[in-house]
């Protein structure tokens, strides 16, 4: 039995700037299979790392063999290129068995598999397990007793009975980075840490216990928070340092947490003595940045440098329609922490709520440039397959735009009660003219003493993103 895993080519979110991460998914995947099936022969095909174009791509289907492709998903703008390498595979070898899953699929199972006919399974849900089983079974008339799967059968798609979660994440392997390893060097992340510094990510915990609406984590995790523990997740963050190179690490958790947690990272990775050329970074909700400012000077020293910020709005209705739980005061206070620590700020926000004004998204760029975060993103509220956002906009016809390509938080899906999707456009282009365009922040980002904010304002510079922004309409 062979199996190849695939990152299809595609196009990464040009917002960040130049980077290529590995494919976690599929590693972690490849890594949890090897373990529980000695007999399966394993390969990782990442096409983007590995320069496979769409016309290279079905030779070397061909030229490996294989029993099973499986393909990364990542997210719904992915969709598309999906389908597009599944139905590749099925035009090298019209008997390999084609399988995905993640959020996306996961949420959309029944419509997928009516729509993709390349498509043969999708595991829905947490994959490691069932994904093994899978690939251990000997024919489709065996499909019936795996849980976690859709796929079809005479015609009619079949969801065999959900899996339940792992008890325990750290019966989990390490990552799978020794199956990339011919290219693992080319992971980068150049607009923060520069190609340099290899990129790797860990997974420290699954899951989120906010229902904020417009994400689609806390559902597809159950509304369940599981975490590795302080030393395991060490271990992870050294083990890719010292086994493979890595220097700029995503702590890749929806959330830092709260309690003792953060500071308890902190610590373990401090005992470790990892040299200062560790960088590590994380998203984090403000009020745990708030809650969790005692721990923010050790957790600098253990080479946190960067901290992504869910700010979302400066309306507290806003913040409360989307059942996010913090305040516009607790942005304000999390940004002031994170500077007074030397950590890189990076702020997230919204438009095109329901409510979203002209003089409303004015108010956040307002809020935005008080607020001076190091780094700004400006996302369209997005009816993501698997969010509540998603289940109202279907449900009240307010989808415009079914294109899952376009679903990447830079095009707008729907309108907003006064705003037309042209319109909404048009305001995102505003935010960041607004924010990237002062003269005060480039020349504060160019000589800035934080090596990261330097690096960002040449980069925005150079790639001229805004630019790209107002081309998108």
């Amino acid at each position: 039995m062979k199996v190849l895993f695939i990152e299809p080519p595609k196009e990464q979110w040009f917002v960040m700037g130049e980077y290529l991460p590995p494919p976690y998914g599929i590693i972690q995947l490849a890594a949890y299979l090897e373990r529980e099936a000695k007999d399966v022969e394993i390969e990782i095909l990442d096409c983007n790392a590995q320069h496979v174009d769409w016309k290279d791509l079905q030779k070397h289907i061909e030229s490996a063999n294989p029993d099973i492709v499986a393909s990364s998903s990542l997210a719904t703008c992915n969709t598309y290129v999906v389908a597009r390498t599944l139905e590749t595979a099925k035009k090298a070898n019209p008997s390999i068995l084609t399988v995905t899953g993640g959020q996306h699929f996961t949420a959309t199972a029944q419509e997928s598999l009516e729509e993709y006919q390349d498509i043969d399974v999708v595991v829905r849900g947490e994959g490691e397990q069932t994904f093994a089983e899978l690939a251990t079974s000997a024919n489709k008339s065996s499909f019936k007793t795996i849980e976690g799967i859709s796929y079809r059968q005479n015609g009619k798609v079949i969801h065999n009975p959900p899996r339940p979660l792992i008890d325990n994440l750290e019966r989990l392997p390490y990552p799978g980075y020794h199956l990339v390893k011919d290219f693992l060097r080319k992971y980068h992340f150049a607009a923060m840490a520069g190609r340099d510094a290899p990129y790797q990510l860990v997974e420290g915990a699954r899951g989120c216990l906010h229902e904020c609406t417009f994400c689609t984590q806390w559902r597809h995790w159950q509304g369940k928070w599981r975490s590795k523990s302080p030393k395991r997740i060490a271990d992870e963050i050294e083990f890719c340092y010292r086994n493979h190179g890595g220097r700029f690490i995503w702590l890749t958790d929806d959330n830092l947490g709260s309690g003792t947690r953060a500071k308890d990272i902190a610590e373990e990775i401090i005992k470790r003595k990892i040299p200062d050329d560790l960088t590590w970074f994380v998203q984090a909700r403000c009020d745990d940045i708030v809650r969790n400012k005692e721990a923010l000077p050790r957790l600098r020293k253990s080479g946190l440098s960067w901290v992504l910020l869910g700010v979302e709005s400066s309306e507290p209705q806003v913040l409360q329609d989307f059942k996010k739980g913090i305040t516009p005061e607790d942005a304000k206070e999390a940004v002031k922490l994170l500077r007074s620590n030397n950590i890189f700020a990076h702020a997230m926000f919204i438009i095109g709520n329901r409510k979203d004004t002209t003089k409303s998204i004015a108010r956040l760029r307002e809020f935005a440039n008080e607020l001076d975060p190091d780094f700004a993103i400006f996302a369209i509220l997005t009816p993501f397959p698997g969010n509540e956002i998603f289940d109202e906009a279907k449900r009240k016809g307010w989808i415009e735009d079914t294109n899952w390509s376009h679903y990447d938080m830079v095009h707008a899906i729907m309108p907003t009660e006064t705003l037309s999707i042209e319109e909404i456009q048009e305001e995102l282009y505003e935010c960041y003219r607004s924010f990237y365009g002062s003269w005060r922040r480039r020349l504060g980002g160019t000589f800035s003493r934080n090596e990261m904010r330097r690096r960002l304002s040449w980069h925005m510079a150079r790639k001229g993103i805004v630019k790209q922004l107002r081309s998108l309409f």
